[in-house]
């Protein structure tokens, strides 16, 4: 006769069956996947809300453990013949009898159980740990279970048997040595038997051992896995997935710098543009994280720290490599990378990174003019150097800035940038420094300016020629003012000139030899008729200098 304590069980099996099939699918999700996939997490959950309805029957779920089924009031509720994933038997085999699980385990310890059973399916076969060593770590409160010592179950006895009967030493000697005498020698495997090479291969096996093994060694594992990476990346579209990804990606960026690996940090920032474009159901949040990322890595601290590792080690990347990481960054490293190059002390980075520097500023030249503004003058100097080598006409209004406000050795560079740059703007801007302050700027721009023949300072140049400003000035200056001059003349400034060239006396004030044999110089680079006929009048002038001057410049050229 049932007892009503045992009617509401008896009604609740389908539900217990039930939760035991839930269980089975958690231990495999568990076995398979990580606790943050989703599918762990659905099948964890799953199992908490499967208690449910056991709760409705009974406050503890009491299961007898039987070799290849769990019990429940006399009704097998689980059934696995395959031990290889039985449930039953692994708790059979370590010993435990009896499984009682008692309400609110379902909210945390059902799972370390589950946890426990699973590491040990793994165990080693000599490993000390079994799973009641395991159990007993866990220290289960809801979770009870009933064991027995192994070897302490009943068991049949053994059938006593007969003492065999033992033969005389001498005995068995002879019997051995008969039977030896009687087996003929069996065949065995010798050596001889097969190919004498070293390898037992024919050449064309080994060569091809060689290249496949060879061709494994030159597989970029690295790159293999950062593809992998992205692949996922940009498939998966669960968020908490993306999450563990882009921090793996993260993380993996500070290692790869560290072990001077440019190439796949530059390859990782090319393919975060791929995933932005490709990618599916990015959360935005994740779709910041992957834009800030190439950001972060350009920033000046972040930066400032590579390049420093750079300057102090011992094995440094190729041109190509650590070009390949520069391209890839944001527009702002090129203001670090140009403070940073005075600094270096190590010749073989500088030349890297200087290098780099440039394919960064042909990139990016708004950020060539953004340097051009530092307060640093190894920095301005480094900017203006790298300007004049690009030649870039939208850098050109900034050089010109600096003839204002820049140091004498700053403004030297600048002259020098603008004329290598030799563009209508620039020849424009260098006619700031016909005035400048310092003497080697204003020699160096005023022959940029004659060797283009930049007519547009010809103002410029006839006020100083002219004028009373060469009055104090030494013959390397007044010549290259002069011949510049003579370059941008017409045919009406051949008075002028000619004014110059002569000797004057009594009323008029006489010009020195140098200024004559500089004005000379100009008459020749008119290079007209005209020009000539004025120059041949002074061929036997009493002044050995003027003389001198006046043969040059009729050499210089014939008439146009």
């Amino acid at each position: 006769m049932t007892t009503p304590t045992q009617e509401p069980q008896l009604e609740g099996v389908e539900e217990v069956t039930n939760l035991m099939q839930v269980l089975v699918k958690a231990l495999r999700a568990i076995q398979l996947y990580l606790p943050n996939n989703p599918v762990y997490q659905r099948a964890t959950e799953n199992l908490r809300a499967g208690f449910g309805p056991v709760w409705e029957y009974t406050d503890d779920l009491e299961l007898e453990v039987r070799e290849n089924e769990l019990v429940w009031d006399e009704t097998a509720v689980l059934t696995q013949d395959n031990k290889s994933d039985s449930i039953p038997w692994i708790l059979f085999k370590d010993g435990i009898r009896r499984v009682t699980i008692l309400k609110g385990a379902e909210d945390e310890e059902i799972v370390r159980l589950l946890q426990v059973i699973h590491r040990t399916r793994t165990l080693d076969p000599d490993a000390g740990d079994d799973l009641l060593t395991l159990l007993w770590e866990q220290d289960f409160q809801l979770v009870k279970y009933d064991f027995v010592e192994m070897g302490m179950e009943e068991v049949a006895p053994l059938a006593r048997e007969e003492e065999p009967t033992i033969a005389p030493p001498q005995e068995v000697r002879q019997q051995v040595e008969e039977e030896a005498a009687e087996e003929q020698p069996q065949p065995i495997v010798s050596i001889d038997d097969f190919d004498s090479t070293l390898y037992f291969l024919d050449e064309r096996e080994i060569e091809y051992l060689k290249g496949e093994i060879e061709r494994e060694y030159q597989q970029d594992l690295r790159g293999n896995v950062l593809s992998m990476l992205f692949d996922l990346l940009e498939l998966q579209t669960y968020s908490t997935v993306r999450a563990e990804l882009l921090s793996i990606v993260e993380n993996f960026i500070p290692y790869l710098l560290a072990v001077g690996d440019f190439r796949s940090v530059a390859y990782i920032l090319r393919e975060i543009r791929v995933v932005l474009e490709r990618a599916r159901e990015v959360m935005p949040e994740h779709r910041e994280k992957l834009v800030e990322l190439p950001g972060t890595l350009s920033k000046q601290e972040a930066l400032g720290q590579l390049l420093q590792s750079l300057d102090e080690a011992t094995v440094h990347p190729t041109e190509d490599e650590l070009g390949e990481l520069f391209r890839e960054l944001r527009p702002v490293a090129l203001n670090t990378v140009l403070a940073w190059l005075p600094r270096l002390t190590n010749e073989r980075v500088r030349s890297l990174l200087y290098g780099a520097a440039r394919r960064l500023a042909q990139a990016y030249p708004r950020e060539l003019v953004s340097a051009l503004q530092s307060a640093d003058q190894r920095v301005l100097l480094e900017t203006v150097r790298l300007a004049g080598q690009l030649r870039l006409p939208p850098v050109v209004p900034a050089l010109g800035s600096l003839l204002d406000r820049g140091s004498a050795e700053v403004r030297r560079a600048v002259v020098s940038a603008l004329s290598a740059t030799g563009t209508p703007g620039s020849l424009q801007q260098l006619e700031k420094a016909i005035t400048d302050e310092d003497r080697d700027v204003r020699i160096a721009a005023v022959r940029a300016i004659g060797a283009e023949r930049h007519a547009g300072a010809h103002d410029a140049l006839e006020a100083v020629v002219t004028g009373r400003r060469l009055r104090d000035a030494d013959l390397t200056e007044k010549t290259a003012f002069f011949e510049a001059y003579g370059s941008v003349a017409g045919p009406g400034d051949l008075t002028r000139l000619r004014a110059l060239l002569e000797p004057h006396g009594l009323f008029k004030k006489k010009e020195d030899p140098q200024t004559r044999a500089c004005a000379a110089m100009a008459i020749g680079r008119i290079n007209t008729d005209d020009a000539r006929a004025v120059l041949e009048r002074y061929t036997s002038d009493k002044d050995p200098v003027v003389r001198a001057a006046v043969t040059q410049a009729l050499r210089g050229g014939a008439p146009a």
